[in-house]
């Protein structure tokens, strides 16, 4: 993931020098910034943040979802009685991997896999069976629970991975929400235990797992809240799915924190965001560009109620500025933009609440973290403020690396640092830009795009000779694929052709937008194709 969209008033953050063996040849503040304060309240693991709002809050309404509706003790002796079954079938120290889009039972899953002592891996319940299997194969869980709308296509695919235990849940099957009160959790494991396997896209097309530990987790929930506080009792509405690491940080954990309200939408469906905000009396909303493009584009924004919305959050890409101001003045309510990944448990910087707001900037880094920019060729020279390098970055919420890849988690944690392949630059006040990506990745409407794995399924058609998918701006979803297609002689295939076979394949959001047909790729010197050369190409 990359949420971009995270105080005490004294949480401004502070240069400092540059770490021990760092040669720093600038003459300028070295681009090196520690987030101020330091997290002393950090819960063992974010299932005793769900205990204690159960505690705090027993009646108060923990989640809604439609119709349904359950507060904080049910939720919790929901979670404990599902915790209690997974460990009978053998889910403690193994992994539990789920398919569930957003719903009551995927929210109860997901923190009943993580007090069970299993690994929770959350599938996005958009990925196609030929986009699951390598996943299941890499992860080998003990236990799968999946949505009954997804049944059909994900249970032969589970069969072939080996898992040994499926579990169907949600409308037309069980469902997780009805245990009686007064189911105990069961022993919680370790802060320092494994508990989430996270899939992210990978640059050989392959998915990675990274791996947290409860602690990065809770610790990252306590980070986010020192720039952030969430009020006490908030209604919080979520549409970005939870299985990916914004809505989960943003929306599952966050709402538990502040024994808060969890309003879910299944999807993001324009009149059902407008209908619900006024409503559920919304105050905290989570979005992203796509979202607040669309719904300023929808004739209805403007006339809906947004008094009782105070906070919103934007997050998995870059929000242009002057979308920024053209919300807050259609809604009256600030939107906070920041920066983080998967693999840092996920949320590293954020504008603060309480302290200066910069349009375009992702904002401070969140305590204990420190960023720093370097240059690209080594990674080990600290550049200077306002210089544009490699963003690296160091704290407690980083992961322990990607499961069984130890080639990949060498090159992405080096020396205690995680290099995260994006470009940026560090101001004189100590808030970072984002300016460009180092690795080869498109953002498609919130969702990082690796573009050689839709470059693998085009090769997998008998018409393609040649094929390469780069990230092209789109004022709606920030980018969308284009596809350049070199066919073989005699082919019949068109773009519409193609695009039907990839969207067989891969989710939606992966299906290139376009395809263009060209009699040859452009290459490099080292007969590579020349991905540069294409962007560079006419629109």
């Amino acid at each position: 993931m990359r949420p971009h969209g995270h105080l005490h008033d004294e949480l401004a953050a502070d240069a400092m020098a540059p770490r021990a063996g760092c040669d720093v040849t600038a003459t300028a503040a070295p681009a090196s910034v520690r987030g101020a304060g330091t997290v002393l309240d950090a819960a063992p693991t974010v299932v005793h943040l769900l205990a204690d709002a159960a505690a705090r809050a027993p009646a108060r309404e923990a989640l809604v979802c439609g119709d349904e509706r359950i507060d904080h003790a049910r939720y919790l002796a929901a979670v404990a009685a599902f915790a209690h079954e997974l460990r009978a079938l053998g889910a403690q120290g193994e992994r539990v991997a789920t398919l569930i889009g957003n719903s009551i039972d995927g929210c109860i899953a997901s923190f009943a896999g993580l007090a069970a002592g299993a690994q929770l891996a959350p599938l996005n319940a958009l990925l196609t069976p030929h986009e699951m299997e390598p996943i299941l194969l890499d992860a080998q869980p003990r236990v799968f629970v999946v949505q009954a709308a997804l049944a059909a296509a994900a249970l032969p695919v589970a069969q072939r991975a080996g898992v040994a235990h499926c579990i169907v849940v949600g409308d037309g099957a069980r469902r997780l929400a009805e245990p009686a009160l007064g189911a105990a959790l069961p022993p919680l494991p370790a802060a320092d235990a494994p508990a989430l396997l996270q899939y992210t896209g990978g640059t050989t097309g392959r998915p990675k797992g990274v791996e947290l530990t409860h602690r990065a987790l809770a610790v990252n929930v306590a980070q986010r809240e020192a720039l952030l506080p969430t009020r006490e009792g908030d209604r919080v509405l979520c549409m970005m799915p939870l299985s990916h690491a914004y809505g989960m940080a943003m929306g599952l954990l966050l709402a538990v924190r502040a024994a808060s309200t969890l309003v879910i939408l299944p999807r993001y469906q324009p009149d059902a965001v407008l209908d619900t905000v006024p409503r559920e009396r919304i105050g905290v909303f989570l979005g992203s560009p796509t979202i607040f493009v669309g719904l300023l584009s929808h004739p209805r924004c403007a006339g809906t109620d947004w008094r009782s919305v105070h906070t919103c959050y934007s997050g998995a890409a870059a929000l242009a500025a002057a979308t920024l101001e053209r919300w807050r003045a259609v809604t009256g309510a600030p939107v906070f933009e920041g920066y983080g990944m998967t693999e840092a448990g996920p949320v590293l910087a954020f504008n603060p609440a309480r302290g200066p707001v910069k349009p375009g900037s992702v904002g401070a880094p969140v305590p204990d973290t420190t960023i720093e920019i370097v240059d690209v060729d080594t990674g080990a020279r600290v550049l200077a403020r306002g210089d544009s390098g490699e963003i690296r970055v160091r704290g407690p919420q980083l992961m322990r690396g990607y499961r069984n890849r130890p080639d990949e988690t060498a090159l992405a944690l080096r020396d205690g640092w995680l290099y995260t392949g994006d470009i940026g630059a560090i101001d004189d006040d100590g808030f970072l830009t984002i300016r460009d990506r180092k690795k080869d990745m498109a953002i498609v409407g919130g969702y990082n795009v690796y573009p050689r794995e839709v470059e693998e399924v085009l090769f997998a058609h008998p018409d393609v000779a040649d094929a390469a998918v780069i990230g092209v701006p789109d004022a709606y979803r920030g980018e969308v694929l284009r596809a350049c297609v070199v066919a073989r002689p005699g082919s019949g295939s068109d773009a519409a052709a193609l695009q039907a076979f990839c969207a067989q394949r891969l989710s939606r959001y992966k299906v290139p937008a376009e395809v263009r047909f060209m009699a040859a790729l452009p290459k490099t010197a080292a007969n590579k194709t020349d991905k540069a050369a294409l962007r560079g190409a006419q629109p």
